[in-house]
């Protein structure tokens, strides 16, 4: 069973779908007593940073997504979701995220190393550059083409998390990965094939492999 993390500030109704259309089970939950018992989470964000990490309080998630993350139960951030994982975010002001993963989120410059301008935010579909192809999120997904949406990006120094990258003027981090946590800066829900295949590989792949079960 897979539990939906809604704490007011995800696109819950195209993920659900989409776990639907793979028939995976999920449940979705606005408190963690809600979902404590589920094998692997996902955690949606669709919003601005310091929002989401203020509803992330108020809906008593944030210890939870720790504790569970402590535990090695899976977890996979979609978009704003994976952004919260990271240690912070300049977004609107520098705000503290979950610190899970090594990183901070930046913004995109909008000027090039050539000092032209580019378009803000990175939208529309853009190909990954698959950087560990043996990592079994990965499973059946080549260099494909994925759909961003996106003003801020995650910056870090630590090359294991990269499971994926994109190429927006600046690297993109597409895929990370790291111990049970999953995300993907992209929508997979709205990615097509390499989306969909994604988040297969995560409810029936990942989350079985580290102590879940499939109903």
């Amino acid at each position: 069973m897979i539990g939906i993390i809604d704490y007011g500030m995800g696109n819950l109704f195209s993920v659900s779908k989409a776990l639907e259309r793979l028939d995976v089970s999920y449940k979705f939950g606005d408190r963690p007593e809600h979902i404590a018992d589920c094998d692997g989470y996902i955690l949606p964000g669709v919003g601005a940073f310091p929002d989401a990490v203020k509803a992330l309080k108020q809906h008593g998630f944030v210890e939870f997504i720790k504790e569970k993350a402590e535990a090695g139960v899976p977890i996979y951030g979609i978009c704003l979701g994976m952004q919260l994982l990271f240690e912070e975010s300049e977004e609107n002001q520098l705000t503290e995220g979950l610190g899970l993963l090594p990183g901070r989120i930046v913004r995109f410059p909008g000027i090039d190393e050539q000092g032209s301008s580019y378009k803000v935010p990175h939208m529309g579909w853009n190909r990954l550059d698959i950087q560990q192809p043996d990592h079994p999120l990965l499973e059946d997904i080549n260099n494909e083409y994925v759909y961003f949406v996106h003003s801020y990006y995650v910056f870090t120094e630590d090359r294991s998390v990269l499971l994926a990258t994109a190429d927006y003027h600046v690297e993109v981090p597409g895929i990370v990965g790291k111990g049970s946590l999953y995300a993907s800066q992209f929508h997979p829900e709205k990615s097509s094939r390499a989306g969909m295949q994604l988040l297969e590989n995560f409810c029936k792949k990942i989350v079985p492999e580290q102590g879940g079960t499939q109903e």
